[in-house]
């Protein structure tokens, strides 16, 4: 009786479901826009106050902020994961959000408790700097902790969760998902602003404070989000994708012996699965081992309905092309874990740079907050990307003659050289800041702890700053939709998560490097690169390095891009028109419904 009632539900067309798009739009956009305010406002400025308040060194803390990035970055893929399968979106998002709502409070708790926090350096007697206690580390990370499993639930489900809520057969329901992105885009901006200026302000001035506004603002954020519960289309998990994918590799061990036929277009086992949401997908020669789980044997039985009886022994062949297209993602993947990297230096090092130069504003009655710098990035982000989609775009598609002007991959290419010339440029401004510290430093009263501060203005940082901010209108933009793209219809979900995992890699691989560098070069005759105070040091090698890593990344990246091949193409190439005209032929919204 169970499963006959679950298939009733399974074949509910969506036509039919109670769809309050924008009825649910004021809860979903006011719990987006408030987690946003509260998750940015209390981990853009973290480097600052673990050197400030935990008195850490820069190194350490520059280690500890690439790890928690990386962890956030990386739990989304387990977050898909439990959604897909398990939890579905709503409960995976609620769950999330009260979790990320825990850690911001238990950080707000070490800026607030003197017990919970070291004494400020020259408290002492000594006069010395005392670092915090194992138990004072250990609360701190339980509170990061908290806000990674918070960023596993939510940025995998946020997005996908809103566009649930809105019928994509109708036209009001497609006008409403695209209103709805474009809200979304515009609140994860709107958070950047408002936490990387007003909230790093109040935090440069009063920690206890500045930690309590993003506190109190995660708490609007669940508050709203378990008001609209009842109007809300809650999507049932429909067990993971993933599980197929495990399937085919499997088949094609176990069959790892037996030769492929020579027409296998017509002889290999080809069944569609009934609903199916994935486009309909061609032959390709790639990855031809992977054909082996789809030769039928005697053994191999089939049901009535035409599926394997064993699908861990009989894959069929559109399932083989749908985990293909998975393998080919992967090397383009891997390009984007060196290409984030100066991203990463940008949000630790470069915040670093500005606490040791001139961040006077309107002579020195108003000092800029170290952290705040980082705007330029997202200012940058912002600005550009208007601008390449209304004229560049536009422009490009009259000689090229494609839909998005150029392919996702040409796109993405821009964006590492951008990356790269930030890193050349980070080492030059680095080089010069460094000169003026040694030659014609600020007067002593205004040195920071690391050392003196150089008197070349901080706003020399804005070049590096800005040709990141390209870099990712190109590059990381680029990487969601050739994701979104790419992945078979049923694993966007986790399309969206391989985004994150390349940053979560590219952090772990900046934490590693930074330990090597400062280890290998601390008895080198250049001296330490990344000493306590960077005027002592050659930050501005350790940015060449970089530079060079990313050159070395761009070579791969085009032999990558030579070898791809689209999805849904035999060819190397598809416009993006092409491919929507495809995507057009197999369009599903069938949906499990609470």
């Amino acid at each position: 009786m169970e499963k006959n009632e679950k298939v009733v539900i399974d074949d509910i067309e969506p036509a039919k479901l109670n769809y309050r798009g924008v009825k649910a739009m004021p809860f979903i956009i006011g719990n987006e826009t408030f987690e946003k305010l509260g998750t940015i406002g209390t981990s853009s400025n973290l480097t600052v106050y673990l050197t400030t308040v935990f008195n850490l060194n820069k190194v350490s803390a520059a280690t500890l902020v690439n790890i928690f990035n990386g962890s956030t970055n990386l739990a989304p893929l387990v977050g898909a994961f439990l959604s897909d399968a398990y939890f579905g979106r709503y409960k995976t998002l609620g769950f999330a959000c009260v979790s990320s709502l825990t850690g911001m409070f238990l950080i707000m708790l070490t800026a607030a408790i003197s017990t919970l926090h070291p004494p400020h350096c020259g408290a002492e007697a000594s006069g010395a700097c005392v670092g915090p206690t194992p138990w004072q580390l250990m609360f701190l990370i339980v509170g990061f902790g908290f806000l990674v499993v918070g960023a596993g639930g939510i940025r995998p489900c946020n997005l996908a969760f809103g566009a649930d809520q809105f019928n994509p057969e109708t036209e009001s329901g497609k006008k409403g998902i695209n209103s709805f992105f474009n809200w979304y885009y515009f609140t994860f901006t709107f958070a950047m602003m408002i936490s990387l200026t007003a909230i790093v302000y109040v935090q440069s001035k009063n920690w206890p404070v500045g930690f309590a506004i993003p506190t109190c603002l995660m708490f609007l954020s669940v508050a709203l989000y378990f008001m609209g519960s009842r109007i809300y289309v809650k999507i049932r998990p429909q067990g993971s994708p993933v599980t197929g994918v495990i399937r085919v590799l499997v088949a094609a061990g176990k069959k790892r012996s037996l030769k492929i036929p020579q027409n296998p277009q017509l002889s290999l086992f080809n069944h569609i699965l009934p609903n199916s949401i994935n486009t309909r997908l061609p032959f390709t020669d790639q990855f031809r081992f992977l054909d082996k789980a789809a030769i039928r044997t005697p053994e191999d039985r089939v049901n009535p309905d035409g599926s394997a009886a064993d699908p861990w022994r009989l894959s069929p062949i559109q399932q083989v092309e749908e985990v293909k297209c998975l393998m080919r993602v992967i090397p383009v993947w891997a390009s984007g874990i060196i290409y984030y990297m100066p991203m990463v230096q940008q949000q630790t090092y470069a915040v670093f740079q500005a606490v040791q130069s001139d961040r006077s504003l309107g002579g020195h009655h108003f000092q800029v907050p170290a952290g705040s710098y980082v705007v330029f990035m997202f200012l940058a982000l912002t600005v550009w990307i208007p601008i390449y989609d209304r004229i560049l775009v536009p422009s490009l598609r009259r000689i090229t003659g494609k839909e998005g002007g150029i392919t996702q991959l040409q796109r993405m290419g821009v964006g590492i050289i951008c990356s790269i010339l930030s890193m050349l440029v980070a080492g030059l401004v680095e080089e010069r800041r460094r000169h003026l510290a040694l030659t014609s430093p600020l007067p002593a009263s205004a040195a920071a702890r690391g050392g003196a501060v150089s008197s070349m203005s901080a706003f020399w940082l804005v070049p590096q700053l800005v040709l990141a901010g390209l870099a990712e209108a190109f590059n990381s933009i680029g990487q969601i939709e050739f994701y979104y793209k790419q992945f078979p219809e049923n694993m966007r979900s986790i399309a969206g998560s391989f985004f994150f995992c390349s940053l979560a890699c590219s952090s772990y691989l900046s934490t590693f490097l930074i330990s090597v560098v400062h280890r290998t070069t601390a008895k080198a005759s250049t001296g330490n690169w990344l000493p306590e105070d960077l005027n002592k040091g050659r930050l501005d090698y350790f940015y060449f390095m970089i530079a060079i890593m990313g050159t070395l990344n761009f070579g791969y990246f085009l032999l990558c891009s030579t070898w791809y091949r689209y999805k849904g193409t035999y060819g190397s190439e598809i416009t993006n028109f092409d491919l929507e005209m495809i995507n057009g032929t197999k369009e599903s919204t069938e949906k499990h419904v609470v």
